[in-house]
């Protein structure tokens, strides 16, 4: 009888332990899963709140916004497919001369289409930038130098190696 009565304890324990750790597992995922595009959205609010944008800039901004998107859209999808290419050449069979020559190949190729994206986010830049009144360029410019001084701080093995 004492056997049973411990082995059925046991049980009861075993079950109790696994329902509650299911239910601490559902209540994380529930609590803390948050779609990136309301923290983003939350993000974009400040950055105009402190930027102090008017409606008519707002509205200029997302234009511009979108153009820039779909310009660069194009050029972010042929760097993922070259980044797959690269990929499956590393996990090819072929000689590793041939291997080398495409792998430089599509380096290349991967940086020019880098410099074209990094153009392109620069030119959205400046066309930002000019929509916005003198005030909020200094403002915008200390945010700048906030954020790269708490970039510096919080990562300072990367910028060790950049500087």
């Amino acid at each position: 009888m004492k056997k049973l009565l411990i082995i059925l304890s046991i049980v009861f324990l075993s079950a109790s332990v696994v329902n509650a750790t299911e239910n601490v597992q559902a209540n994380i995922d529930k609590n803390f899963k948050q779609p990136q595009k309301i923290v983003r959205h939350h993000q974009n609010n400040a950055f105009e709140e402190r930027l102090k944008l008017t409606d008519e800039q707002k509205i200029k901004i997302k234009e511009q916004r979108t153009k820039s998107f779909e310009k660069i859209k194009p050029i972010m999808n042929q760097i993922k497919q070259k980044k797959k290419e690269v990929a499956e050449i590393k996990n090819s069979d072929m000689a590793n001369d041939v291997k080398e020559e495409k792998l430089n190949k599509l380096d290349s190729e991967i940086k020019d289409l880098s410099k074209q994206a990094r153009s392109i986010r620069k030119q959205n830049m400046k066309d930002f930038e000019s929509i916005l009144t003198k005030e909020q360029k200094e403002t915008l410019k200390t945010m700048k130098k906030n954020g790269r001084n708490n970039y510096y701080k919080k990562h300072p093995r990367k910028c060790n190696k950049v500087k």
